[in-house]
């Protein structure tokens, strides 16, 4: 998954700090600790205990995420990634049991996406980069060159000897499974620290983490106006991931684009503004990453949600159009604009 360079205007800045500290439930509180990990805003907000507990619990997820950020982080030197990437190209090397986990699940992923999702994108990273700095699409023979030298097919594993080696000169840059993964291990020191006892409400960006049965609610903002709140999903616990394409869009020869690619063309997705998805719990970790659900489409990604149990999902499109997606069984409900938000 590739995130084009940052440009996003000062309101649009503002709304993502409201989406950010908006309540959960009436009662919001201010957060035990907050940060930016992965060039966003990340928190953790803990209910119901004093305030030593809640900084013990607040600093050892925070310190877990900031450790997942260093060790696989594609831009810092010694990171786990950069030393694969400098060695692994037809040399077999020895990686932990973390990242042979990691790296499988993105392989899994360029499977499942038929190569929409592919974690070597690295070769079309600085081109978008100068598209999105000179506001001219790039040519397309370099989008096409590029992707001649992309592909996850030349990423060998080795389970059994935990050896991954590269078949063509390619990278790998996972900063698109990273949230969802800090989220997996979030949920599981707070099963070990704050058991029954506490609510805790995790974030990260655009993902939210509800730990223990409350009134949560996640505020969905409007894609084309900074200042207006579509609706909200409300529900008693579990886990919200948000793939926006317009948080941090990029304006070209006077058109709107998603910051997020389809490596299977090199271009951004089309008629995509934000898809939004519920997952009832992280127990057994079954859910599956908004960035993976956005790059197959809204049918698609509707088709697998369905066999996800309590699953909800909200997709917008290009043009602002909402399409709401609920299992029979889930317990998120979608409370539009102008139907008693405050309810």
């Amino acid at each position: 998954m590739a995130f084009l360079k940052k440009i996003v205007f000062p309101a649009a800045a503002l709304a993502v700090c409201i989406a950010f500290y908006a309540c959960s439930g009436k009662d919001a509180a201010k957060p035990t600790r907050s940060t930016f990990i992965m060039n966003v805003p990340a928190s953790v907000t803990v209910y119901g205990s004093g305030d030593a507990e809640a900084g013990r619990i607040a600093d050892a997820v925070l310190n877990e995420w900031k450790r997942i950020s260093a060790e696989y982080s594609f831009s810092e030197p010694y990171s786990a990634t950069s030393y694969l990437n400098k060695k692994a190209y037809g040399e077999w090397v020895k990686v932990e049991d973390e990242f042979l986990m990691l790296l499988q699940l993105s392989m899994d992923y360029y499977k499942l996406t038929g190569g929409a999702f592919d974690v070597t994108f690295g070769p079309l990273w600085p081109i978008w980069q100068e598209a999105a700095s000179s506001k001219k699409m790039p040519a397309k023979e370099d989008i096409i060159k590029a992707l001649m030298n992309i592909g996850s097919e030349y990423v060998q594993i080795d389970r059994a000897r935990k050896l991954v080696r590269f078949t063509k000169p390619v990278q790998v840059n996972m900063g698109g499974i990273l949230r969802g993964y800090c989220f997996v291990r979030g949920y599981k020191l707070l099963k070990e620290l704050a058991g029954n006892n506490y609510a805790v409400e995790l974030r990260l960006g655009g993902y939210m983490l509800a730990y223990g049965r409350r009134d949560w609610s996640y505020d969905v903002g409007d894609p084309f106006h900074d200042d207006k709140i579509l609706g909200r999903f409300v529900f008693q616990d579990g886990v919200v991931m948000s793939s926006s394409g317009r948080d941090r869009f990029v304006q070209i020869e006077g058109k709107l684009y998603s910051h997020i690619l389809d490596l299977r063309t090199g271009y951004p997705l089309s008629d995509f503004s934000n898809l939004i998805v519920y997952f009832p719990s992280m127990e057994g970790e079954n859910y599956l990453s908004s960035v993976v659900l956005a790059v197959i489409g809204k049918e698609k990604a509707f088709e697998l949600l369905g066999g996800m149990k309590g699953a909800a999902a909200l997709w917008i499109d290009g043009s602002g159009n909402r399409d709401i997606f609920s299992n029979a069984d889930s317990k998120a409900r979608w409370k539009k604009r102008g139907t008693l938000l405050d309810n």
